[in-house]
């Protein structure tokens, strides 16, 4: 039940504000912090969280932020020999978080953007056994389609999060088994406003079109819906006081391969991707707010 994530590993440069700047506007912020993370080390740490045995593909900068990022990835869990030390700068991200938990993010690729061809064989070898490939976009779009063939030819299930949005190649579409945007990156992809189950259900049905096999369009405190052969469902959002909404998604994603990798239904490892996401963001940080097995089956109500 091996999960292999491939993608982007960042230092979080977080500040807290009581409420997110307009342009050209200067405000005092509560609080600034550092945290452990980037779309790709963020669902490695919710994969092994939940018990999943976890590698993680990437790269990080030979800068002291790089050591730190591969510490942390060690500290939850997560297998890091695929992770290369490369010359330069480590990615950052520039988070902003006010007072009603909204964010806005800012990210300087570093070392994820040289991610290419050379990083394909460690991820072939982590492949060998693997039961999930989860990809994101904060790595160079021809790598991230490499990678899907890759999981494609080995059997995995080929979960892509296509954030941040951009135009996508069709192939992506057709290489991807599960494709999970959120409502901004469903908008971005379809040109379809979504802002409501109905947006979500056409926005879908037209990513479905393009080639994706199943779509999931995680709808933040609402819920999720979802798309594929048997028609559309919509799950609701379990209820929490959410804090810190950074990597709510990556936590969805996180649960939804653990759940799949187990042999779990689909129905169940949506609940497990809902409950993950609702724990994220009770909790300040990326990787630090991953929950674990525990809490995840106490609040889904799923037994282990």
């Amino acid at each position: 039940m091996t999960i292999v994530v491939f993608g982007s590993i960042n230092m979080d440069l977080v500040v807290r504000t009581p409420r997110l700047p307009a342009p050209g506007e200067t405000l005092t912020g509560h609080s600034f912090f550092t945290a452990p993370g980037g779309k790709g080390a963020n669902q490695a740490v919710a994969c092994a969280r939940l018990g999943a045995p976890t590698r993680m593909v990437g790269r990080v900068g030979d800068d002291l932020f790089g050591e730190q990022l591969r510490h942390s990835l060690r500290s939850f869990g997560v297998q890091d020999d695929g992770v290369l030390t490369t010359p330069g700068p480590s990615g950052v991200a520039l988070i902003a978080v006010d007072d009603a938990a909204e964010n806005t993010i800012v990210i300087v690729p570093g070392a994820n953007g040289a991610v290419g061809s050379e990083d394909m064989p460690r991820l072939e070898r982590a492949l060998d056994g693997a039961r999930a490939l989860l990809l994101q976009l904060e790595t160079p779009l021809a790598t991230v389609a490499a990678a899907a063939r890759a999981g494609r030819a080995r059997g995995a299930t080929v979960i892509l999060d296509p954030a941040p949005a951009l135009p996508l190649p069709d192939e992506l579409y057709a290489l991807a088994d599960i494709l999970t945007p959120n409502e901004s990156e469903a908008t971005t992809l379809t040109g379809i406003p979504v802002h409501d189950e109905q947006s979500a259900a056409a926005a879908a049905r037209a990513l479905r079109a393009r080639g994706a096999r199943t779509v999931i369009i995680k709808l933040g405190a609402r819920g999720a819906l979802a798309a594929d052969a048997n028609g559309v469902r919509f799950w609701p959002a379990f209820t929490v006081t959410a804090v810190d909404t950074v990597a709510a998604g990556d936590a969805f994603n996180g649960g939804l391969a653990v759940a799949l990798s187990e042999g779990r239904p689909f129905e169940e490892a949506i609940r497990w991707g809902l409950a993950a996401g609702a724990l994220s963001v009770t909790k300040h940080g990326a990787q630090p707010s991953m929950p674990d097995r525990a809490e995840l089956l106490a609040l889904s109500g799923v037994r282990g």
